[in-house]
């Protein structure tokens, strides 16, 4: 990664901060804000799908707030490719289509799938959203195909990066396989209920279990600071919710399987 040591030596003569160093302190500052939001969203349910409510300003229709929060994660990403032109590195071109293989399937396809019945969710919430998928995108496009100086096609053969996309494949496949699963219920018109089948048969959001192991496996297989907040951030965000639709599953049905966790099989 020679391009990365120059970038640094210059930026030392020069007495200026170089970018890997400021792509560092803003991943610290991202990390702290992370463990923020986890905590809090203990004790605040974000506002949408089952748990929206008002008070929290205008809303949109649902599908168009899931194209708009979910969209710049995808293009920012790939400007960051554009921009940073690594078009000779092999690892390059995996890392871009991995990430395009979840984000174009969420923010493109996805919100289409929904059933719609005119369900809206709040501003804020897309907004807040927005600029969490633009920070992560800028953060790990302009560190994977600029900073890092180039990972190179033997990356392609690393421990790290083949672990790493295992599971981020498994990861995508478990949470497009539960999302499948709740679409299926919401088909048949009669409003909530609990589903069944797969690892739904364990834990209550599979769909976000499946979507943490698959960003862990981002982080391995870039191993990267920025891709590694990425996991925390993931898990900050999911495993709050997990534990608020387990508890709002328990509150709703009966006879929901007692046998069944939040998120880790067997273990909460």
């Amino acid at each position: 990664m020679a391009r990365h040591v120059d970038r640094e030596d210059e930026a030392a003569e020069g007495g200026v901060l170089d970018g890997a160093t400021l792509v560092m302190w803003i991943v610290v500052g991202w990390l702290v804000v992370a463990v923020a939001v986890f905590v809090a969203l203990f004790f605040i349910t974000a506002p949408y799908g089952r748990y929206v409510r008002g008070g929290w300003g205008p809303t949109l229709p649902n599908r168009l707030g899931w194209l708009l929060m979910e969209a710049p994660a995808s293009l920012v990403f790939l400007v960051g490719f554009l921009v940073g032109r690594p078009f000779d590195d092999a690892a390059a071109w995996a890392f871009l289509a991995l990430w395009e293989l979840h984000y174009v399937y969420r923010a493109f396809v996805y919100p289409f799938t929904l059933r719609d019945d005119g369900k809206r969710m709040p501003l804020s919430v897309v907004a807040m959203a927005v600029g969490f998928n633009g920070v992560n995108a800028a953060l790990n496009s302009w560190w994977l195909f600029d900073l890092s100086g180039g990972y190179g096609i033997d990356w392609l053969t690393d421990p790290r990066f083949l672990t790493g996309a295992v599971l981020f494949l498994a990861g995508m496949t478990v949470n497009r396989r539960a999302d499948a699963t709740l679409r299926g219920l919401r088909a048949s018109g009669d409003g909530y209920r609990v589903p069944r089948g797969g690892l739904y048969r364990w834990v209550s959001c599979p769909n976000y279990l499946g979507e943490i192991v698959e960003w862990s496996g981002w982080a391995l297989a870039t191993w990267s600071l920025p891709g590694l907040a990425f996991a925390v951030w993931t898990a900050a965000n999911l495993v709050p919710r997990a534990q608020a639709n387990h508890r709002w599953y328990r509150e709703r049905f009966a006879d929901y399987p007692p046998e069944r966790r939040a998120l880790i099989p067997g273990m909460w």
